[in-house]
């Protein structure tokens, strides 16, 4: 522990922002009708799983069930609102999918279970991996071969590459920043000349009115 006193805080935080967005494990209560949408800030590039499993409240025992006529509908959109993913499952399971563009991506879950079911509960587990942590490594060991130090080699590789994206990632939202900033300030600017403008339309028009009327009068 007295070895995070030593960490840059940037790097610091970068490090926390990694685990929080890299694992995320729910479970939420939906009925049949109603669609649950969540957004997850991904990398370009960026594998993600989620791992799902959907009940029925019995309304007998009052008890959350598996039920296999149940199936959950999964839609994915990137931030382009362009669909990457829709597809029907079964009621546990996982869906994967591989980011084309960094920032916000929608993931949306609803059950289809108003067909056989009117008016239940549902209860929705979901476990969301993205990056590393999406990978199954003993299944590529088992795949590739590798031994013990191959594998822990081949993780660190991946931990470094997707440092690599989330940083890629962070310095395209600096960008998007810097360019809202920039947008933000110049419309600000044009805004204060308008205001000046018609101000100074303003009172020109207020001094020929008021010389008219003095005129007019022959107060002049």
């Amino acid at each position: 522990m007295g070895d995070i006193g030593r960490i840059p805080s940037s790097a610091f935080v970068l490090f926390l922002s990694l685990l929080v967005n890299s694992v995320s494990a729910i479970y939420f209560h939906i009925s049949e009708s109603e669609r649950k949408c969540f957004i997850e800030e991904i990398p370009d590039q960026t594998m993600v799983i989620g791992n799902y499993k959907v009940e029925l409240l019995d309304q007998n025992t009052r008890q959350f069930v598996q039920h296999p006529g149940i199936g959950m509908y999964v839609e994915i959109t990137n931030p382009e609102e362009q669909v990457i993913l829709s597809r029907l499952y079964t009621n546990e399971g996982k869906f994967t999918f591989t980011s084309n563009m960094p920032g916000e991506h929608v993931i949306c879950l609803y059950s289809n279970s108003s067909r056989w079911f009117s008016g239940g509960q549902l209860r929705v587990h979901l476990d969301i991996q993205a990056g590393e942590h999406a990978q199954d490594y003993a299944q590529i060991a088992a795949k590739d071969k590798l031994n013990e130090l191959q594998l822990r080699i081949r993780q660190l590789l991946d931990q470094v590459d997707q440092i690599t994206k989330e940083q890629n990632y962070q310095r395209f939202r600096e960008e998007l920043f810097r360019q809202t900033s920039e947008s933000t300030n110049t419309r600000v600017l044009w805004w204060a000349i308008a205001q000046t403008f018609i101000l100074l339309l303003t009172g020109l028009w207020q001094m020929r009115h008021l010389k008219g009327f003095f005129e007019a009068k022959k107060l002049v």
